[in-house]
C-alpha cells in the first residue's frame, strides 16, 4: 500500500514522480501518449535525441507542447566525458580541470567556474532544456571507476568551494543545480551502473568529508539533490535511494533540505536490490524521494507509471515546479560568452 502521503487527491493535475526518457530525434505517437500521463513529471534525453541544436530547439518545444502541465526536460551536460549534447554547443571541461587550476590560482578558478556554469546554463535553456544533473558533489578520492575527472577535486573544502562558484554561474542564467551522488560516490571503488557499490566507513567519515560539499550547496540555495545507489553498509543496510534514513532523516532534518530529491536511474544495476522497475520506483517515493528517474527501458517506464497512475504527492510537485528554468535573465550576453570560452581555454589539460 500507498502511505499517507503518496495518495489520489482530485484536483488540477500536477506534475507526476516519473521522470522518463525518449527514444530519438522526435516523439512517436506512443510517447506523446505516454508524457500525458499524470504520474509522468519531465523528460531526461540523452545523445541519441540529439542532432543539432535547431532539432533540439524543436524536439523540446514538442515535448513542452505534449501535455498542459509542461513538463521537466533535463539532461546530463556535466562536461568532459558527461556532455550529451555536443555539436554546434560549447566543448565544456571536465571538472577536474577546474581543480587543477585552483591548486595554482584559486581565484582565477573560481572565475572560471562561475563562467562556464553560466555558459552550460545558457546555452541549455536557449534549447528549451530546464536543467542539467549537475553539478558533481563527489570528492575524487583516488579509487572510484565512474567519478574520476567528473569530481571538482580531491579535497571536500576545494569541492564545495568550486561547486559553489558554478552553481552561483548556473543561477546567474535562471537555471536550477541538482547536486549528486548523495552522501558521496567517490569513496568506493565499483561502478553503480553494473553493480551496487558498499561503502563500509562509519557516518563520521563521511561527515568530515564527502557531506560538506552538500551541507554548503545546500545552504547556497541548491535546488535539487540526486542520491547515490551505494549501499553505506555501516550506517543503513538501504542503499541511499531507498534509504529513508538518508533522505529524510539525514537530508531533509539534518542538513535542512527542501529542495527535490531525484533518483538516480532506476534501471541501473545498483538499483536491482530493490526489486522490479515498479517496485523501484515505490521504494525510492517511499524513502523521501520526490521524482523517479528511469532510462533506458521503456517496458519498465510504462509498468512504473501505470503503478503510480494514483499518485498524488502535493509537496513533491510543488519542489519540482522550482526546478523550471526561471524568465527574466540574459541569455545572450556576448561579453560574457566570450569571457567564458577564453577561460575554458586557459584551464589546464
Amino acid at each position: 500500500m500507498l502511505s499517507e502521503d503518496l495518495r489520489q487527491r482530485p484536483g488540477p493535475r500536477p506534475l507526476g514522480p516519473v521522470m522518463l526518457d525518449l527514444e530519438g530525434t522526435e516523439l512517436s505517437a506512443e510517447e506523446r501518449e505516454l508524457l500525458r500521463h499524470p504520474a509522468v513529471g519531465g523528460v531526461i534525453l540523452f545523445r541519441r535525441n540529439f542532432v543539432s541544436p535547431e532539432q533540439l530547439a524543436v524536439l523540446t518545444k514538442t515535448i513542452i507542447e505534449a501535455d498542459e502541465r509542461r513538463l521537466l526536460i533535463a539532461v546530463d551536460q556535466e562536461g568532459g566525458r558527461v556532455q550529451r549534447f555536443c555539436e554546434g554547443l560549447t566543448r565544456l571541461p571536465a571538472a577536474s580541470r577546474f581543480g587543477a587550476l585552483y591548486e595554482r590560482d584559486a581565484r582565477s578558478a573560481l572565475e572560471a567556474a562561475r563562467a562556464v556554469g553560466w555558459l552550460m546554463a545558457v546555452e541549455l535553456r536557449q534549447l528549451g532544456v530546464d536543467f542539467s544533473f549537475a553539478p558533481v558533489l563527489d570528492v575524487e578520492q583516488g579509487v572510484s571507476r565512474v567519478i574520476g575527472d567528473r569530481a571538482f577535486a580531491t579535497t571536500p573544502e576545494a569541492v564545495a568551494t568550486l561547486a559553489s562558484a558554478w552553481l552561483d554561474g548556473v543561477h546567474s542564467a535562471g537555471m536550477a543545480g541538482c547536486g549528486k551522488h548523495f552522501p558521496g560516490h567517490g569513496g568506493v571503488v565499483a561502478d553503480s551502473h553494473l553493480e551496487l557499490p558498499e561503502d563500509h566507513r562509519p557516518l563520521s567519515a563521511l561527515e568530515q568529508a564527502d557531506l560538506l560539499p552538500f551541507r554548503r550547496l545546500i545552504a547556497q540555495g541548491l535546488e535539487a539533490v540526486m542520491p547515490a545507489h551505494v549501499r553505506y553498509a555501516a550506517i543503513d543496510p538501504e542503499p541511499a535511494g531507498f534509504s529513508a534514513f538518508w533522505l529524510r532523516e539525514l537530508l531533509r532534518v539534518r542538513l535542512r533540505f527542501d529542495g527535490a530529491i531525484i533518483s538516480d536511474d532506476l534501471n541501473m544495476a545498483g538499483a536491482g536490490v530493490a526489486g522490479s522497475p515498479a517496485a523501484r520506483a515505490l521504494a525510492a517515493l517511499q524513502a523521501g524521494c520526490d521524482l523517479a528517474l528511469i532510462c533506458n527501458n521503456r517496458e519498465g517506464a510504462i509498468a512504473v507509471v501505470e503503478a503510480l497512475a494514483d499518485c498524488w504527492m502535493p509537496e513533491s510537485a510543488a519542489r519540482l515546479q522550482r526546478l523550471r528554468a526561471r524568465p527574466g535573465f540574459d541569455l545572450h550576453n556576448a561579453e560574457r560568452r566570450q569571457a567564458a570560452l577564453t577561460a575554458i581555454d586557459q584551464l589546464p589539460v
